[in-house]
């Protein structure tokens, strides 16, 4: 029988030491939240921390401002049908992977890979080369199709971290049953990796919302994201209404992770309960 471990052993002070290192770290990564959400709320026109006063005035301007709201509007379509498509095309593409008996597999993942590895700025200017001659740049379709290859590698390894920890013998038991291929993947198969794509799902919707170097290369004078816009206002016009902004994103980003935990959770307390 072993010893019971004391408050002041090595191990413990190496936990303690490790636990208040992610803290500190957490904490790093919050102050510029915890900076910019009291700049939007000042009552100057001009960014100052602390701020002097209490207004939403900024907020008003954001809403009442024809150019911030188109932008969101755009981000927000290009991001719905980006994440629609790069859900649905990583997903089958992860279960090729794990599943089929593809010829050059290791060629794939690497192609699929290629988004992360490649830089930004060089995926920019290609993409801006091919759409200009394609005449899809500052479309919606242009953005839509960017976004999904950006977000297409986050969904692929989700939904492939999720396959791999599903007992594929479930589906054997399914098609021995005499269910198709298909039937077999809506109805086995789907709702235990439900988990996983939709957390792939809010990573691509979140990449899509979020990128800005590649819009920036695609996007023209009429139809532009809200990051794009976002740099136009840092360049001409700095206003508390930038700061505004990003307390709102940082807002839609933690009520998404939310929503995605509270969504997740129920489909995993559901594949339990459904579990023999």
């Amino acid at each position: 029988m072993s010893a019971p471990r004391r408050a002041g052993s090595p191990r413990h002070a190496g936990r303690a030491m490790l636990g208040a290192t992610a803290y500190a770290v957490t904490i790093f990564l919050l102050l510029p939240t915890l900076v910019i959400a009291p700049m939007s709320v000042g009552p100057e026109r001009y960014l100052r921390f602390p701020p002097n006063g209490f207004s939403l005035r900024w907020y008003a301007e954001y809403f009442a401002d024809s150019d911030w709201v188109n932008a969101t509007l755009f981000s927000l379509e290009a991001g719905v049908i980006a994440t629609l498509a790069a859900t649905v095309i990583g997903t089958m593409l992860a279960l090729a992977l794990v599943r089929g008996r593809l010829p050059g597999k290791g060629l794939i993942e690497l192609l699929v890979i290629g988004p992360v590895i490649v830089p930004h700025i060089a995926l920019a200017v290609a993409m801006f080369l091919v759409f200009e001659q394609l005449r899809l740049t500052g479309t919606l379709l242009g953005f839509a199709m960017a976004h999904t290859i950006l977000a297409l590698p986050f969904v692929v390894f989700t939904v492939l971290a999720a396959l791999y920890r599903f007992d594929a013998d479930l589906e054997r038991a399914a098609v021995s049953c005499g269910a198709s291929p298909l039937r077999t993947f809506r109805h086995v198969t789907l709702p235990l990796i439900a988990p996983g794509v939709v957390s792939a799902a809010l990573f691509a919707f979140i990449i899509s919302f979020d990128e800005a170097v590649v819009s920036f290369f695609i996007s023209n004078l009429d139809r532009k994201t809200l990051p794009r816009k976002m740099f136009e206002d840092i360049d001409y016009n700095i206003s508390p209404t930038l700061a505004a902004v990003a307390t709102m994103l940082t807002l839609l980003t933690v009520a998404a992770l939310v929503g995605s935990h509270l969504v997740r959770s129920r489909l995993d307390a559901r594949t339990r309960s459904a579990e023999p």
